[in-house]
């Protein structure tokens, strides 16, 4: 028998860095992961988000993801929503080409990676075990020995090759980080919903050596989104040489074809002229793998002693590339609590219902996003009706019109950053989708206001959990509606400027003065967009009234607010060409 202060199961990216930060922030604690298979192995997922970079560098491991030479991604490109021409998502409107590896700073604030997950989750599982973590790859976990809501101890044994009897693992807390098969969720009989109607597969494979439909400085390129009309294709380039390129489409289309995977994805890729081009010289690796896609999100998120982390809590669909981001988030936020939990600085429940609401409020948002983009590009036919029931999904009582108005624009108050966004995606980003989802370009309050009021009093005041440097903060936060405000980032800077000024010239003075000497130009510039941003949805949200004055001026907007989504320029699409 072993004795463990953290038992995870599974050594993927949420058991790697769930490891790393138990470790980092409390090197006292006893860690162990257990890992069924010897890496380096395969997994699909290879698409990043810019927030990952974060939780790598505070990690300690970023350095070592950008010498492993990774493309970076600089964003996407997408056939999708009411235009069949190619637009662009930018998270850096103009890179600037400089070498590599480079530092964590300046642009690469805000890049992410697309990563072959056989070389990228074997760099996190060693960062783990190098700052002392007990890693046990080949190891499964036979039976969860529970009593009650509690866990008592993990069965595991070797996979094969080992004269070894199973022995029992025990810990004071528990962590699944297994991925789908969720054996302590299952174990523990834990339920999953799926908030959504959407159900597809997946079939993939990897190619040698297709080549890239752009590229940006140096090892800087963008992925494709391809829409089919009945699926899309996604084409990820890994490294230099090696590309993943993966269908997915409803289940239902899969099992009405009569056709098997291989057939759906010989036909897929021939029908997309550009990716026909790109792969024309390449060689497949002739390992196609297929999955079910299906959202879902876990009932309950912890118990008595124990956590779901990453897949096992809940699934997005692979549209917004969400799957690391959730998560690496959930694994450092899982840590932290951990951590918080033996310091006994704040209360034990408190902590616990932190950690699990904001796992179940970011799935399920990501969720509604994914049904949100895939309503823009054309597979459910009334869209206003179908948005009313993402608001129910949400908590809010809408009619189809009041949805429409709250899902286009955004309607959210990210809790992760303090700003305005919905799954990720920045408010101006937000708006900047809906002329290429759905043909609607909404004007902003901000740009035909002058008076903003503060609308508060009937907001019930809450504390909510701000996770960093291995720390968990008490934050000022309120909650109305279903809808939640917590004063971080741009809102914990806004707020305070909107309890002492209405008119708008004053609130951006009065940001403007937090930040005087802060910053380089372009910074104090991204910040204040950002605050523009917010300031608008917290109109949408109802935090802040917005009123027009015929005797003061308006202000004009940041020209930055609408760069980030654009038609694409650098891209020709080649004369159609099947593909044997």
């Amino acid at each position: 028998m072993q004795q463990y202060d953290v038992a995870i199961i599974g050594g993927g990216p949420a058991g790697s860095t769930c490891a790393g930060f138990l470790r980092k922030y409390n090197p006292s604690l006893k860690v162990a992961v257990f890992e069924r298979e010897r890496f380096p192995r395969d997994h699909v997922g290879e698409s990043q988000l810019p927030v990952i970079s974060h939780v790598l560098h505070e990690l300690g491991v970023w350095e070592k993801i950008e010498r492993a030479n990774f493309p970076i991604k600089v964003g996407a490109t997408y056939r999708w929503g009411c235009t069949d021409e190619l637009w662009d998502f930018l998270f850096v409107p103009n890179f600037v080409d400089e070498p590599r590896p480079a530092q964590y700073g300046g642009q690469r604030l805000s890049t992410a990676f697309q990563v072959d997950r056989a070389v990228y989750d074997k760099i996190l599982l060693d960062h783990a075990r190098e700052l002392g973590a007990d890693v046990f790859e080949e190891t499964r976990v036979l039976e969860v020995l529970r009593e009650g809501d509690r866990v008592e101890g993990l069965r595991v044994a070797p996979v094969s090759g080992d004269d070894r009897e199973p022995e029992v693992v025990r810990a004071r807390y528990y962590v699944d980080a297994s991925g789908h098969p969720g054996i302590l969720r299952r174990a523990m009989g834990v339920q999953t919903e799926e908030p959504t109607s959407l159900q597809n597969i997946a079939i993939w494979d990897y190619w040698q050596n297709a080549e890239w439909a752009v590229s940006v400085g140096t090892g800087g390129t963008r992925v494709l989104v391809m829409s089919l009309g009945y699926g899309w294709i996604w084409f990820i380039p890994l490294s230099p040489t090696r590309t993943s390129i993966g269908l997915i489409l409803p289940a239902e289309y899969y099992k009405q074809s009569g056709k098997r995977p291989e057939e759906l994805y010989r036909e897929a890729l021939s029908e997309d002229p550009l990716i026909a081009s790109l792969i024309a010289s390449a060689e497949r690796e002739g390992n196609l793998a297929t999955t079910k896609d299906w959202s879902f999100v876990a009932e309950r998120m912890l118990g008595e002693n124990w956590f779901l982390c990453g897949e096992s809590a809940g699934f997005a669909d692979p549209i917004l590339a969400a799957g690391m981001s959730l998560a690496q988030l959930a694994a450092r936020e899982l840590a932290v609590t951990i951590i918080e939990t033996d310091r006994g600085r704040h209360p034990k429940q408190w902590l616990l219902n932190e950690y699990a609401e904001r796992q179940d409020r970011r799935i399920r948002q990501h969720i509604r996003f994914a049904d949100y983009w895939y309503a823009g590009n054309g597979c459910f036919t009334d869209l206003k009706e179908f948005t009313r029931e993402i608001a129910h999904d949400a908590g809010l009582e809408m009619d189809a019109e009041q949805a429409w108005q709250w899902l286009g624009t955004g309607g959210f108050i990210e809790e992760d950053a303090g700003g305005a966004g919905i799954a990720g995606f920045s408010f101006g980003t937000v708006r900047s989708l809906n002329r290429l989802l759905i043909n609607s370009d909404q004007e902003w309050s901000v740009a035909n206001a002058n008076l903003f009021t503060l609308k508060l009093e009937d907001a019930r005041r809450i504390v909510r959990a701000v996770y960093t440097e291995g720390r968990v903060e008490a934050v000022e936060s309120y909650e109305k509606d279903g809808k939640r405000l917590t004063l971080t980032g741009a809102a914990g800077t806004l707020i305070p400027v909107l309890r002492r000024e209405v008119q708008i010239d004053r609130i951006m003075a009065g940001v403007l003065q937090q930040f005087a000497g802060a910053g380089t130009r372009d910074q104090v510039e991204h910040y204040l967009q950002l605050c523009y941003e917010c300031l608008e949805a917290l109109v949408a949200d109802g935090w802040v009234k917005a009123r027009r004055s015929k005797n003061l001026p308006l202000i004009e907007m940041p020209v930055a607010l609408n760069r980030v989504v654009g038609m694409n320029q650098d891209i020709k699409e080649p004369a159609h060409e099947a593909v044997s």
